[in-house]
């Protein structure tokens, strides 16, 4: 019989937090919620109500104050990552749930509304029962809506509004599945699939299009024209913390801010070099300019791009015997990033796998708007979605699951995202980059990431509007306008995620040069990724202590070893 979460939140909320109350204690808890939730998830879907939330706010509030308590002086290893990864999940839910984050459920890929496409994507309903639970979710669905619903009302009265770029780009999705009926609406598929009679009810349909109108007639209306979050209730306090959490530091925007300046600076140096190797006669945005419309750049159809991705992702795999000792075992394929969400999507994502579900790695590859995909881009690309970026990262992470408690499968974007940039800037020493427009898609792709820094505390923390974003990325980074716009929506609706990129880079290359500098000729290349990926996803800071140890160690060694 299925448990019910609020039931087992009240029953975790009666312990009384104490001395005695171990790292273990808490993580057990924590993983019976969620073990919890992904039960109850089989058959209905989340439930945002107030009440709801306010027993998740009790619980994560005990956790906190019982892992403030503890002592880590003398933890092992595993368990001070343990602890670290714990600590920074847990409080980074607890602001969420403080912050009435559930109170604004959009974004600008489409918030809650593409979260259920995901989650019914793939889904594998090959028994009666499991379509019984499904068609148990199924008539929760008005209900899930409603919910949201009323959470948006009350997000509007209370000051936390998303601006209408983003509530735009959710009614494009909404209007995309409205579309389809009967077996091709999204819901009725794993239905379909399971070659089931049964099939989504009008009212069911219905709360969509109720869902729809809400958010065009109402919400939309009121929504503001100003895109950044410090608009709203607590927006800068919000903002601020969403940098702490995302770039795993103690950051502030000022910092994150200036340090991009610094970067575009830097790396606008070295593409405006690269200019002047290829003779070209024109200032720096008139290359770009030619770069973003000369058809010579970009494929003529979706299988000319897919087929030189196919190709890049196997030459990559040719030199990472040179970089790593371990490698993961799950193959990965590449394909078209799936046409419902491709308008809004990003040019590229990966989308992970498993040896278990018998479903290889996916390196998504975008397709729509071909004139906005510039192959220039796609070495870099590769490297960083497939190998030796997300797949193989990933991977390797999803192998220690047996070994480590649940918790610590979490992505956290400044370690997944940086490794990912990390590997673009790898591709260069092992020679991915042909010619020298490959190595300025590298630098766009890393100007890219750089704007992101000033572009997103500027609009979020100092007051930039959008268009003075857009231009920005489009003065410095070699972007078509369909991603410089796609990708400034992105940032509207997902506040300081977007600077987890390239902190997280600048903080990888900077252990190596550091490991570098004080082991010399004891330095090991492969041996420095296989550490730097050895404890799956974790926060820089405990990254830092990690490689700091490993050097100390070495170093300790070798003295050691001349005595």
């Amino acid at each position: 019989m299925l448990k019910i979460v609020s039931l087992a939140i009240t029953m975790l909320c009666c312990y009384t937090v104490s001395s005695q109350y171990t790292l273990d204690d808490i993580a057990s808890e924590y993983q019976a919620y969620n073990e919890n939730l992904s039960e109850t998830n089989t058959t209905k879907w989340p439930d945002v109500s107030p009440n709801q939330i306010k027993l998740q706010k009790t619980i994560f509030s005990k956790w906190i104050s019982a892992l403030s308590k503890l002592d880590t002086t003398d933890y092992s290893t595993v368990d001070r990552i343990n602890y670290d990864m714990l600590y920074l999940i847990l409080d980074n839910e607890l602001f969420l749930i403080s912050n009435n984050d559930h109170l604004m459920p959009l974004n600008s890929e489409g918030g809650f509304i593409i979260n259920m496409m995901y989650a019914v994507r793939g889904v594998n309903l090959s028994d009666p029962e499991k379509i019984d639970h499904y068609t148990s979710k199924l008539n929760d669905t008005p209900n899930y809506i409603n919910q949201q619903i009323k959470n948006l009302k009350a997000g509007q009265k209370s000051g936390m509004s998303w601006p209408k770029v983003v509530v735009e780009n959710c009614i494009k999705v909404l209007d995309d599945a409205l579309e389809n009926r009967g077996k091709d609406f999204f819901l009725n598929k794993p239905l379909s699939d399971a070659d089931s009679n049964i099939t989504v009810n009008e009212k069911v349909y219905q709360s969509f299009v109720e869902l729809r109108k809400y958010l065009k007639d109402d919400y939309h209306k009121k929504a503001p024209e100003e895109v950044g979050i410090s608009n709203t209730t607590n927006g800068k306090k919000f903002y601020e913390q969403r940098v702490r959490y995302y770039t795993t530091l103690d950051m502030t925007p000022q910092e994150v801010y200036d340090l991009g300046k610094s970067e575009v600076s830097r790396i606008k140096s070295e593409m405006t070099a690269i200019i002047d190797k290829l003779d070209y006669n024109g200032s720096y945005a008139d290359f770009l300019e030619y770069l973003r419309t000369d058809p010579q750049f970009y494929a003529e159809t979706p299988e000319e791009l897919l087929y030189y991705a196919a190709w890049l992702s196997k030459k990559a795999e040719a030199f990472l015997p040179r970089y790593f000792n371990k490698l993961p075992m799950l193959p990965y394929t590449v394909s078209p990033v799936p046409a419902e969400i491709a308008p809004n999507y990003t040019t590229g994502r990966y989308s992970g796998g498993s040896m278990e579900s018998q479903k290889a790695g996916a390196y998504w590859v975008n397709t729509y708007n071909l004139p906005a995909r510039p192959l220039y881009v796609l070495p870099a690309l590769t490297l960083h979605e497939a190998v030796p970026g997300h797949h193989l990262q990933i991977s390797l992470a999803n192998e220690l699951k047996d070994s480590l408690p649940a918790f610590r499968s979490q992505y956290l974007s400044a370690y997944g995202e940086g490794w990912g940039l990390y590997s673009e800037y790898l591709g260069k020493e092992a020679g991915m980059y042909e010619s020298l427009y490959d190595d300025f898609g590298r630098l766009t792709y890393e100007m890219w990431r750089a704007c992101r820094l000033v572009v997103d505390p500027g609009m979020h923390y100092f007051g930039m509007t959008r268009q003075e974003a857009i231009d920005y990325m489009r003065e410095n980074a070699a972007l078509s306008d369909h991603e410089i716009n796609t990708e400034i929506n992105r940032y509207i609706g997902w506040p300081g995620q977007a600077v987890s990129y390239k902190i997280g880079e600048l903080k990888i290359r900077e252990l190596r040069s550091k490991a570098e500098k004080s082991l010399g000729d004891d330095f090991d290349i492969r041996e420095f990724h296989d550490l730097v990926l050895a404890n799956g996803s974790i926060p820089l800071t405990t990254l830092e202590r990690i490689i700091n140890t490993y050097i100390t160690q070495k170093i300790n060694n070798t003295d050691a070893k001349k005595n």
